[in-house]
């Protein structure tokens, strides 16, 4: 069995970034999506705009789509990309009082922007919790996952 190449892995074992400047420029996409659970007075809350510290999920939206341009800066081997745009979303589960949150992220570039997406759902969801940890301490943040990618190399992904 041949043995695989770790690509993010110099001669020396240590760690490196890849050198994506050999490959093609296309258009990728992807989406994400995570979970906030929260407390059925603090979700009746948010849903009323009765949060003191304000908007909940205007804030969120804000706080994602920085965070998805300064995923280079957060995670390590990430590179720094144009990112052509950013959108998040918001979709109440009434039965579960949870928010679920999904970010789309697009660019044409020689990388993909799986991370922008996953990390603008994370941050978004801690913004939530951060506007509402003074009614309720007991959110969860949780199922933060990539839902689909396209363009470069690998092709697309769709989970299943």
């Amino acid at each position: 069995m041949k043995k695989k190449k770790l690509t993010h892995i110099d001669n020396n074992g240590k760690s490196k970034m890849v050198d994506v400047s050999g490959k093609k420029i296309t258009l990728r996409t992807a989406i994400a999506s995570g979970i906030v659970k929260l407390g059925e007075k603090t979700y009746k809350a948010v849903i009323e705009n009765n949060i003191s510290k304000g908007d909940v999920l205007a804030v969120a939206k804000i706080a994602g789509i920085q965070a998805a341009k300064k995923t280079s800066y957060l995670i390590p081997l990430c590179h720094n990309i144009f990112i052509s745009n950013i959108d998040l979303n918001f979709i109440f589960i009434d039965d579960k009082n949870s928010i679920e949150i999904i970010s789309e992220v697009k660019t044409e570039s020689t990388t993909g922007v799986e991370m922008e997406a996953l990390t603008a759902v994370s941050i978004a969801a801690l913004t939530i919790y951060d506007m509402c940890k003074g009614v309720d301490k007991s959110i969860v943040i949780g199922e933060i996952e990539l839902i689909s990618k396209t363009g470069g190399k690998s092709g697309e992904y769709r989970k299943k």
